[in-house]
């Protein structure tokens, strides 16, 4: 069995019309989903692109790997799921994005030339590399966001778009009058992007994707893992003005939560992004951009989907539709994502497999609380291996698939390290002390920060928009305590034993013993007989 593992940048759980949009119709996640299992309570282990996709590409919580934010390298060495499915005799190759960087010092520490086999794994997350272009080009006044090469723009380029940049003079941008009107500016979001639909970053991956499989033979799986909806917030004709203000539901946030805010929520509020999204203005051009942006996500899932049918390709292959964050827009007074509301730290995933062991779940929806991590023990599980527990800290998926009711998770957690951010700054953090961490059983919801701060609760069941914050006042402390009675349980967890499984160490027990370290015996009595026969018998020669 080969397995699609596609993932699409900032894509909200709730902008599909299968879990329940009302103006927002994709049929072909909606077809996904109809084949297999919608999990409806999928939580990411950090909110931000990075360092959410290393845990998704390790199968371990952010403060167990350490690539917690956007650049922050993976280390050399850590295991990731090409690593964990290569051993189980599955190739494992990406098109498109990672935001991941290679520890280059660590790989110049131990003599790993990036040219190798081994190097190249290093540094694209353990991926054999199909195609990579992290999508986002930007250029400033002290050069380019990503120093790498841009294949969109080579590609961009050959078709005939002429510009330094044509990802920003052309796929993101529009026009007004004789004048570029970019994408960066949400006042040009309701704009048609300047370019032929077809050669628009998401069908350009798309087409990646088809030639891919036409080309490999398997057992692989393949990340496809898309830019959008990710911002810049434009989308080609006709996507553009497929949606208007009308279908632009009002922000869900409340007074309330103006008042006496935690700090760290009082400082997102403040910043750029939320002030923008304050404005009704620019909600009412930026989301129905989205709403397109994801509708042509959508028509492109649909040309994979026919793809596998057509070559017969649909029943042997595991698809898996997810995000690596959501997008908050407006929504809570914020924008972009980085907190613990439902809006930035719940995913869509939804997972077809078509073997006939799933039969019985098909078209159903799991309210089970799961994990991003428990994709990388789904991949090792689907793929006939062991699932290494001592490493990757997820937990496999089939059972639910499969329609059993396995032991499962009291609690989900997610992790983010803001230390680069204004905000930790205008709190006047240090660095190590710029941490959030979030645990949710299900109806309570915790934050707790570190720095001194007060930490905010939600009771999803009372308040499912979490408006009010339980712990500004004094009623709540037993739930709090519970709750950080889970965070402490997660914090003892067995994380950095990663070289030596449990297996591993029962078959070490004894083992010195037999091969002769037998110390502290009173007179010999103690241990098997056996375990001394190299130690006694007549003296062959005597110097005392």
């Amino acid at each position: 069995m080969n397995i699609l593992f596609i993932m699409y940048d900032q894509l909200r759980f709730d902008y599909l019309s299968c879990a329940g949009h009302p103006h927002l119709h994709t049929p072909n996640f909606d077809r996904v989903a109809g084949k297999g299992v919608r999990f409806s309570n999928a939580y990411v282990q950090s909110p931000v692109c990075g360092g959410s996709r290393m845990c998704f590409y390790t199968g371990r919580y952010a403060s167990s790997h350490g690539a917690h934010w956007n650049g922050f390298p993976l280390r050399v060495g850590e295991h990731t799921i090409g690593d964990h499915l290569r051993n189980a005799g599955m190739d494992c190759w990406l098109i498109g994005k990672t935001h991941m960087r290679a520890d280059a010092d660590g790989m110049e520490r131990l003599g790993l030339s990036p040219d190798s086999v081994i190097g190249a794994r290093q540094a694209e997350c353990g991926f054999d590399t199909w195609i990579r272009d992290d999508g986002l080009w930007g250029t400033g006044p002290d050069g380019l966001y990503d120093e790498k090469r841009s294949p969109y723009n080579e590609y961009l380029k050959s078709k005939g778009y002429e510009a330094e940049n044509p990802w920003a003079d052309f796929a993101n941008a529009s026009v007004e009058g004789d004048e570029i009107a970019s994408g960066w500016i949400f006042r040009n979001a309701d704009k048609p992007a300047n370019i032929r639909e077809e050669d628009s970053e998401t069908p350009w991956l798309t087409t990646k994707t088809l030639e891919f499989l036409d080309e490999k033979k398997g057992p692989w799986l393949a990340h496809v893992s898309y830019i959008k909806p990710h911002w810049p917030y434009i989308v080609p004709a006709p996507y553009h003005n497929m949606y208007n203000e009308t279908h632009v539901p009002p922000p869900l946030r409340h007074e309330v939560e103006l008042e006496n805010p935690q700090d760290v929520f009082g400082a997102y509020q403040g910043n750029k992004i939320a002030q923008a999204f304050q404005k009704d203005e620019v909600r009412q051009k930026v989301i129905p951009a989205y709403m397109g942006l994801i509708k042509q996500c959508d028509d492109q899932l649909g040309r994979i989907l026919d793809h596998l049918e057509k070559t017969g390709q649909m029943d042997n292959t595991m698809i898996v539709l997810t995000s690596d964050h959501g997008d908050y827009l407006g929504d809570h007074w914020l924008g972009e994502k980085d907190l613990f509301h439902e809006q930035s730290v719940k995913i869509p995933l939804i997972i077809y497999d078509p073997r006939e062991e799933a039969d019985s779940t098909r078209g159903t929806v799991c309210d089970a609380l799961v994990e991003s991590i428990d994709l990388a023990a789904t991949f090792v599980d689907a793929a006939g291996g062991t699932v290494p527990d001592h490493i990757i800290e997820g937990r496999s998926l089939l059972p639910w698939l499969r329609g059993e009711v396995p032991e499962w998770r009291e609690f989900v957690i997610s992790e983010f390290d803001y230390s680069v951010t204004p905000m930790s700054v205008q709190l006047g953090l240090e660095p190590r002390d710029a941490r959030l961490f979030m645990v949710f059983d299900g109806r309570y919801k915790l934050m707790h920060a570190e720095g001194g701060f007060r930490p905010m609760l939600f009771d999803l069941a009372e308040d499912p928009n979490e408006f009010h914050d339980l712990a500004k006042g004094n009623s709540h402390r037993q739930e709090i305590e519970r709750l950080y009675g889970y965070l402490s349980q997660w914090g003892l967890r067995l994380s950095q034993r990663v070289t030596k499984s449990e297996d591993d160490i029962k078959a070490m027990r004894g083992r010195s013993l037999r091969r002769g370290i037998i110390p502290f015996l009173a007179d010999g009595t103690e241990v098997d007989p056996e375990l001394l026969e190299k130690y006694q018998g007549k003296v062959k020669q005597r110097y005392i």
